[in-house]
């Protein structure tokens, strides 16, 4: 896709300096800019490159006079970052504007969909399936039987949805992402050995959540799995049966929750983070990374550490472990002089 100067002018409500009709066709930094490319300058620091960027267009704030000759066609706007910003959402939007269905898919008897569905090749549909207006679903993805997807929601390539699944509007679930497999049951016999306990539950998520690349979750074992509005989950999280995320809660990579954990809204965990089953975290919790948590969490707690302890605390109880072979040595230097 091509876009003229006058034409970015346009979206960004901007005045074009130089070639109204100079074309780009890609974004760049504006340190690594080349022919073709669109950039901007929103930080001083960065000024001094204006001059030398090959960049076709730069986007720039109404205040900047150029102190040198410039090549690059200019684009002024009340600023510049934020100017940027809206054009990458456009860029995206029109680089995920797809619609129809491609072939081989296939499409189970009793699908409905509604308007500007986008289905990629190799998909698989299953059975009663309803799917709402404007969803996009990359190739190679699977939908189970009685999945209901909602309005907006976007799928990329390789996603598995297994049945029963609910997902509400503009929702965003990235590649290798698994909602709806089995939780981990299983009970232990006499002779040593697991009898599987079987996962008959589902998974509900809310409107506007977005799901990271390579996270699982799984269904319930009764009941349901539940991720609500405005949930956030990075890459690479295992979300156990029967968890409940509130709403808003933002999740770091390479959690992992245990069964039937409630976790409140609002709460900031970070990467690594291990939460054991059937404990509640409150509303508002923020958990640094690679923290354990082990026991309930009240409303708004900051914790780190493995166990988990107040973040104030782990912080006095560093610098004492960081200095313990100092203490150490002279503990023993006190012994030896008793």
């Amino acid at each position: 896709m091509k876009f003229t100067a006058e034409q970015i002018a346009g979206i960004l409500e901007g005045e074009v300096i130089g070639n109204p009709n100079a074309e780009v066709y890609k974004l760049a930094k504006i340190e690594e800019g080349i022919e073709g490319s669109l950039t901007f300058l929103a930080n001083q620091k960065y000024i001094n490159y204006i001059y030398s960027t090959k960049a076709t267009i730069t986007i720039v704030n109404n205040t900047f006079v150029p102190e040198q000759e410039i090549t690059t066609t200019l684009i002024k706007v009340d600023d510049a970052y934020k100017a940027f910003s809206k054009l990458l959402e456009y860029y995206n939007q029109v680089k995920l504007m797809k619609s129809g269905i491609e072939e081989p898919s296939m499409i189970s008897e009793n699908v409905t969909y509604g308007e500007g569905l986008y289905l990629g090749a190799f998909c698989y549909i299953g059975k009663n399936v309803t799917i709402g207006n404007n969803v996009k679903i990359y190739p190679n993805s699977y939908i189970g039987d009685n999945v209901t997807v909602g309005n907006d929601c976007i799928f990329f390539a390789g996603v598995r949805i297994y049945s029963e699944t609910v997902i509400g509007n503009n929702c965003t679930i990235h590649s290798g992402t698994i909602i709806g497999s089995d939780g981990f049951g299983f009970a232990p016999l006499e002779d040593g050995t697991f009898k599987k306990i079987p996962q008959i539950g589902n998974v509900i998520i809310g409107n506007d959540v977005e799901i990271g690349a390579n996270t699982t979750i799984d269904r319930a074992t009764l009941g349901s799995t539940f991720i609500r509005n405005g949930v956030k989950l990075d890459n690479h999280i295992q979300v156990a049966h029967n968890v409940d995320i509130d709403e808003n809660t933002v999740i770091a990579a390479q959690t992992g929750i245990a069964g039937s954990t409630k976790i409140g809204k609002n709460c900031m965990i970070g990467g690594q983070v291990g939460i054991a089953g059937h404990l509640t975290i409150g509303n508002g919790v923020k958990i640094q990374a690679q923290s354990g948590i082990g026991k309930n969490l009240a409303d708004n707690e900051v914790v780190q550490g493995s166990p988990a302890l107040n973040y104030g605390d782990f912080a006095k109880s560093y610098v004492h472990f960081k200095n313990l072979p100092n203490i150490v040595s002279e503990i023993n230097e006190l012994k030896k002089n008793k």
